[in-house]
């Protein structure tokens, strides 16, 4: 698990993607309290962010956030060339009231898709907008694909607590010379896939699902959920407000809880903060 394998349909040059992702999703959310509708989008909001992201070729990151006014209110999933996720979703929805959510459209209600990519050699990040269009997060994410790289593509995604696994499908341009009817017949036996076969042995899930076609496998890239503590990062931050800002804030509080909502850690600070950040003599010693 925690991989992305890219496979050809070499007969009939349609090209695919299996992305499985196990201990690095469980540790994702490992401490967090989703309702299982948000938990399950989330999960299939991360499979695609490392297949989109496993095309990454130079260093920078990619992120995406589905926007809405439903019983989501966002969600974030971003990864590097390296494959490392990391993601959130703010949702007020309770486990009594997921009872009664009836799929995307009461989840995220009218919402929008932002992709952001930021090389490490752009000053400026590159951002595309576009509104939520299909019932589903596979639907969203197969329109957002055929426009934007104006190939059809099929996408097949499933999440669970402990796994989180896609399937993806896309004709490249000579595949009706090679076969008339080859890509229609490989979505008709994709879409016999069922959730759970998504997390099997790649090799497995494959003949099963194309035994009679040529499909070659290529070898794994490891995908890892990678969100480690930064309280340089947030010190720094609360250098930037000042002095005066940071005791008044002590003062309203007594303690400083800053929370990093993306990775789920909570840096907290007391008085004597004030004094490592601001020595009396003025000298920054960290």
């Amino acid at each position: 698990m925690d991989s992305v394998h890219g496979f050809l349909l070499e007969d009939l040059d349609i090209r695919g993607v299996l992305v499985q992702l196990g201990p690095s999703w469980a540790a994702m959310t490992s401490r967090r309290n989703y309702a299982a509708p948000v938990r399950e989008l989330l999960g299939e909001l991360a499979a695609v962010t490392a297949l989109i992201g496993s095309n990454l070729k130079t260093p920078g990151r990619l992120s995406f956030q589905l926007q809405g006014h439903g019983a989501v209110s966002m969600l974030v999933m971003d990864c590097n060339e390296q494959l490392q996720l990391r993601g959130m979703a703010k949702s007020e929805l309770t486990a009594d009231a997921a009872a009664h959510v009836a799929g995307v459209g009461d989840l995220l209600g009218d919402g929008r898709l932002v992709l952001t990519l930021q090389p490490e050699t752009a000053e400026a990040p590159y951002q595309s907008v576009v509104p939520i269009v299909g019932g589903t997060l596979a639907a969203i994410f197969e329109h957002y694909l055929e426009q934007s790289e104006q190939q059809p593509a099929r996408l097949w995604l499933a999440a669970t607590a402990d796994t989180a696994c896609g399937l993806f499908l896309q004709k490249l341009p000579d595949a009706d010379l090679r076969d008339a009817d080859g890509w229609n017949r490989i979505q008709q036996l994709a879409a016999t896939v069922h959730a759970e076969e998504l997390a099997l042995p790649p090799d497995a899930l494959l003949t099963r699902l194309f035994g009679e076609e040529k499909v070659r496998l290529f070898a794994p890239r490891q995908a890892i959920w990678h969100c480690p503590r930064d309280e340089e990062k947030v010190r720094n931050m609360l250098i930037s407000l000042g002095r005066e800002e940071v005791e008044a804030m002590l003062d309203d509080a007594e303690i400083i809880a800053i929370e990093d909502e993306i990775c789920g850690h909570e840096y907290r600070f007391g008085t004597e903060i004030v004094d490592e950040l601001f020595p009396p003599d003025g000298r920054l010693l960290h």
